[in-house]
């Protein structure tokens, strides 16, 4: 892109090297080689393939150092562009073959046997550049008369001019010779930044600092610079003088750019990317990354920017545990973003999922039930491995590794190898996948967990039998019984069936001790609840995302509920991943810890609340004194939100469902949770300096 004169003035210095950078003139590449070489470079560009390394027959030429300069290609007098000259030094590799004794004067007296010795030695030289983001190979012959050949000598070098590169651009260069006699010679160099914009960090807030003269005007816009696909406008402003723009650092991602230009007719712009390597740019980009499955067979990983991952199609069994890797192959690194892509699958299956990682770190899961929330399926998945001759073997797949049919294993697969054999035989299997090698197929366990059961129910219905019996014989005991078993559960039958999984911020341990006293004030109630400071070794053995998939999946096909307690930790870390840059930066994020399953659930949990499926299966609360209703973002709002402990019994009657007891009783659970939940969200308020209860200040961060 050519750059304004000033711009290159301002980046290179005011010096008088500067006026005498050489100019080239037009935009055509070339190259020219020292006295006594002879070279050609090839019209466009080639595939840069190094190949591997072979050896020399002889005598041949290698690059053996790579010299840089700066110069400028200029389209008119004032119009140029910062480029890259190379200039490779070669040198002889290898010796020629010395003749035997017997043909020494032979050879001497032939002067035909001379001629290699009179020839030219000749070799192809590729010349690769890269400065993000793209990337050239150029290809140049070169030749020297035999003649001047000294082996291990110098024997001139070849210039190119030249590769173009912005200012600012880390640029890296390679040499080989095709076919390759030695390792490649490699270079890299800083390209001059512009002075006049400087990125600073305070905090939360990161400054772009523009350092220009208090007349000139200039267009300045940020925007995403994306790989696979057009750029994205972020933010625009023409301003004049010296700027300091603030952002949060929320907003920096990887791909994020900024342009400058002066405000003139014609102008040319100029860009830079200065968050390409800062960790919280990338920690942005994986939190704003969403992973979607779409039926039938489609999937999409949608981002700001490109992501260098891996896509893994894997076998969720229920029961929980690790989503276990498969054949079938997916976009193995640099997936594409924002773009439907189609799994390889004959036929779709609740039990499969598709992960992304990243330097072998599980970022991202999402399985194919999640969507209709059906229940993972009790089948069993064979892979088949088939050779030559029509021959093929069968294993099952288990969590201790792929077992094959037919073995003396003591697992379940192995059990029922031949039954398995017939149901696939009788194409009682479903097929999922096959190429020419392999297969898999997913065989359904449902009956063979019937007969297991069967003579289970034969004793259960003869006991049946037998107390009713007992009931005819004393039916006035009974009876009085009956009426006591009655009332019981009619009051807690279905609050006793209903599980709860609590979800919240990991803020300090004052919060995790209110958070402790709620969830053991619910189990006397009782509920089914589930939170992770009781869970910490499965936590950190499992991570907290898949910890959560597995309890959420849990939760929800038993009919239970997910409970969101916000404190201002939470709903900044809300803002953050819904990219609320205004909420965002009034908050005070707090920092998570290794085990806060809360940040880990956010990935899960929003898709929820923005495709409509969040009411009846999330319910939200926060405690008086620290939180206001206000505070909770709007997105969360589209199911009940409750303020603790002054809206408990509404809030324990949404958790129990249906079935919960009549106002008097629900009255008085509220009541016993009250008094346990009391002293500690005192003694909280107390530490945060606000010892006020319901009434008092908040202490939300807005």
């Amino acid at each position: 892109m050519p750059v304004p004169w000033f711009l290159l003035s301002l980046a290179l210095g005011r010096s008088p090297m500067v006026l005498s950078l050489e100019k080239l003139m037009g935009p055509q590449d070339t190259a020219r080689c020292s006295p006594g070489l002879s070279c050609h470079l090839w019209d466009g560009d080639v595939l840069c393939l190094p190949g591997s390394i072979v050896s020399a027959p002889g005598p041949v030429l290698v690059p053996t150092r790579l010299q840089t300069e700066l110069v400028l290609r200029c389209y008119q007098e004032t119009d140029c562009d910062l480029c890259v000259r190379v200039a490779i030094h070669l040198a002889v590799h290898g010796h020629w073959e010395e003749p035997k004794d017997e043909d020494k004067f032979g050879r001497a007296a032939d002067p035909e046997l001379e001629e290699p010795r009179n020839a030219f030695l000749q070799a192809q030289v590729v010349l690769s550049f890269q400065a993000y983001p793209t990337a050239r190979c150029v290809l140049l012959e070169v030749q020297v008369p035999a003649a001047l050949v000294q082996p291990g000598q110098s024997v001139g070098s070849v210039v190119f001019d030249c590769f173009e590169a912005a200012l600012g651009a880390e640029v890296r260069i390679w040499s080989y010779t095709q076919p390759r006699y030695q390792k490649e010679l490699n270079f890299t160099q800083q390209l001059p930044a512009l002075p006049w914009l400087n990125v600073s960090a305070d905090g939360d807030d990161v400054y772009l600092v523009l350092d220009v003269s208090e007349e000139q005007r200039f267009g300045l816009s940020l925007y995403w610079n994306q790989i696979q696909g057009p750029t994205k406008p972020w933010w625009h402003r023409n301003l004049t003088g010296p700027q300091t723009i603030t952002l949060n650092h929320t907003d920096l991602f990887p791909c994020l750019c900024i342009q400058v230009w002066p405000l003139e007719p014609d102008s040319v712009r100029t860009s830079v990317c200065p968050f390409r390597e800062d960790p919280r740019a990338h920690r942005n980009l994986w939190r704003a990354a969403r992973l979607q499955l779409l039926p039938p067979r489609g999937w999409r990983l949608d981002a700001p920017c490109s992501l260098l991952a891996e896509a893994t199609l894997c076998w969720q069994a229920p029961g929980g545990g690790p989503c276990q890797s498969l054949v079938p192959p997916l976009y193995q690194a640099n997936v594409t973003v924002n773009k439907t892509l189609e799994l390889p699958l004959l036929n779709a299956h609740p039990n499969l999922c598709v992960q992304v990682s990243s330097w072998e770190k599980l970022q991202l899961q999402e399985c194919l039930w999640a969507d209709s929330l059906r229940a993972l399926k009790d089948d069993l998945l064979l892979v088949e491995t088939r050779g030559l001759q029509d021959n093929r073997s069968l294993c099952a797949l288990e969590p201790s590794g792929c077992t094959p049919l037919l073995s003396k294993a003591s697992t379940r697969a192995a059990r029922l190898g031949e039954q398995l054999l017939q149901d696939l035989q009788s194409g009682q299997c479903l097929q999922l996948w096959e190429d020419e090698l392999r297969a898999l197929w997913a065989c359904p366990m449902d009956k063979y967990v019937h007969q297991r059961w069967a003579l289970v129910w034969l004793a259960c219905l003869l006991l049946a039998s037998v107390l009713f019996l007992l009931f005819l014989f004393r039916k006035d005991h009974v009876k009085g019984w009956l009426r006591l078993l009655k009332e019981d559960l009619r009051a807690g039958a279905a609050a006793t069936a209903r599980a709860a999984l609590l979800l919240y911020s990991a803020e300090d341990s004052g919060f995790e001790r209110l958070v402790g006293a709620l969830a053991s004030a619910l189990c006397q109630l009782p509920l089914q609840v589930t939170v992770d400071l009781w869970s910490r070794r499965e936590l950190s053995a499992q991570g907290p995302l898949a910890w959560f998939h597995a309890q959420r999946r849990q939760t929800l096909q038993e009919g239970g509920v997910v409970v969101l307690l916000f404190s201002p930790g939470a709903v900044a870390l809300c803002h953050e991943w819904l990219q609320d840059a205004a909420s965002a930066s009034a908050s005070a994020s707090a920092p998570h810890g290794p085990h806060d399953a809360f940040a880990a659930s956010l990935s899960c949990v929003l898709p929820d609340f923005l495709q409509g499926r969040a009411p009846g299966r999330y319910v939200g609360a926060y405690f008086d004194g620290l939180l206001h209703s206000g505070a909770v973002p709007a997105l969360f709002r589209s199911v009940p939100v409750f303020s603790l402990p002054s809206q408990l019994p509404d809030f324990l009657g949404t958790l129990q469902g249906p079935g919960a007891p009549g106002p008097g009783r629900l009255g008085e659970r509220a009541k016993q949770v009250s008094r346990a939940l009391q002293p500690t969200l005192d003694q909280l308020l107390q530490a945060l300096g606000d010892p006020g209860g319901p009434g008092g200040g908040t202490r939300d961060g807005t």
